[in-house]
């Protein structure tokens, strides 16, 4: 039965989770952004919340512009419980929405961003086509960055940067892809129970984060299985480093996480 709490777990574990974390979360910058480390910023359609607050946070604090990305797909349903739990957001209509349009209602009501600063995209329904989406969205406007800070879903940030760069592969004007999640999730354990700490609102149930990861290393592979130009041909080719991918082989092999995750259903 799905339960709240996730038991607790093992330190080796936790470590090998909190590393995969941490590598797919791609954060390229020490400090959050500033004003003059972009041209524009692009936040990709998902349910985090401090991911989506960070992103316009970044943007209320600057004059560049926010262009947030994401129709409805197999994840929107996420966003639409977050935003019904959210003390303050909640009141955000959603049913039947795109993400952006509900993102873009946080930015404008929430944060106070002008709602001539904000561009959406809301016909896309997955990562691919947030990237495509968005190169024809400006294209027709005719922008031409130079540098974009890519925001997305931190377990999805590796491979959103590298579908972006995919897309763009070619192009007479090359885009500066910046790499900012906003915040880079870390998992804890006590005897009891295993929480995200800080615990913040707005996140996911540790057992469908723990799936989420789980999931990248495959598709982020180059091979015939994966997403890079050997496989599937969705992103461009990503290194991934023997410490990501020894944390997820501990993952995998792990009997305990893989009947804890079982038992939650997914």
């Amino acid at each position: 039965m799905l339960t709240t709490a996730f038991p607790a777990l093992q330190a080796t574990t936790i470590n090998a989770i909190n590393t995969l974390g941490e590598w797919l979360s791609y954060h390229e910058f020490a400090a959050p952004p500033a004003a003059s480390d972009a041209d524009m910023i692009i936040l990709a359609g998902n349910a985090v919340i401090p991911t989506i607050d960070a992103a316009c946070q970044l943007a209320a604090n600057t004059e560049r512009p926010l262009l947030i990305t994401g129709g409805i797909g197999h994840s929107t349903t996420f966003l639409y419980a977050a935003i019904a739990k959210h003390p303050r957001y909640n009141a955000i209509p959603t049913t039947g929405r795109a993400e952006a349009a509900i993102i873009k209602d946080i930015a404008t009501q929430f944060w106070k961003i002008p709602h001539e600063k904000v561009l959406t995209e809301e016909k896309s329904t997955n990562c691919g086509e947030n990237a495509r989406f968005t190169h024809g969205l400006i294209q027709a406007l005719g922008i031409t960055p130079e540098r974009a800070i890519i925001i997305q879903d931190p377990t999805m940030q590796r491979r959103t940067v590298a579908t972006f760069e995919r897309v763009w592969q070619g192009e007479t004007h090359s885009v500066q892809w910046r790499s900012w999640p906003g915040f880079v999730p870390v998992l804890a354990s006590d005897e009891a129970r295993t929480t995200f700490t800080p615990h913040e609102k707005g996140l996911w149930p540790v057992a469908r984060y723990i799936s989420l990861l789980l999931g990248e290393i495959p598709r982020l592979r180059d091979d015939a299985q994966g997403y890079g130009p050997q496989g599937r041909d969705f992103i461009a080719h990503v290194d991934i480093p023997p410490a990501a991918i020894g944390a997820w082989e501990i993952l995998v092999n792990d009997a305990a996480l893989a009947q804890l995750m079982r038992e939650r259903g997914l």
